[in-house]
């Protein structure tokens, strides 16, 4: 029997492809756990159209990802930190810190999208990398400076 699978399974295939299972296994397991449908000319069909959507509206995403890409390297952000005389920080500057700092700038990434080489120590130039979409990663320049000491 062909199936459509609604989500990914183990071994089988992922969400949106058509394989052929014994029937015992889509009748009495796949279809009632809402994981596959039958493979019929209609749900194939609505599948292909379904498949046309998505890959618009990916392309949509990858262009907006791009344009801000754009507008993120033309940034640079500053982070404050509390250092000692010598410029060592107190504790370190992580993505969240970089996070925030592109959000008062009007940019909102998830801190788990941004990364680091290396932990921020000491004051400086330093360069994160930001996974906006499947293919778009940006660099995001920052600058880490002490905080005022009067606040």
């Amino acid at each position: 029997m062909k199936i459509i699978l609604r989500q990914d399974v183990a071994a089988l295939g992922d969400a949106g492809d058509v394989v052929a299972v014994k029937n015992g296994y889509a009748n009495n397991y796949l279809i009632p756990q809402g994981m596959a449908i039958r493979a019929t000319e209609g749900t194939l069909k609505a599948l292909e159209t379904e498949k046309k959507q998505q890959a618009k509206k990916i392309e949509l995403q990858r262009k907006n990802a791009r344009e801000l890409a754009q507008k993120i390297e033309q940034m640079t952000l500053k982070v404050f930190a509390k250092s000692g005389e010598s410029g060592k920080l107190f504790g370190t500057v992580t993505a969240a810190d970089i996070s925030e700092a592109l959000k008062t700038q009007g940019v909102e990434i998830d801190r788990r999208k941004i990364t680091l080489e290396a932990p921020v120590k000491t004051l400086g130039k330093y360069e994160a990398e930001a996974k906006l979409f499947m293919d778009v990663i940006v660099k995001v320049n920052f600058e880490v400076e002490a905080e005022a000491s009067g606040s």
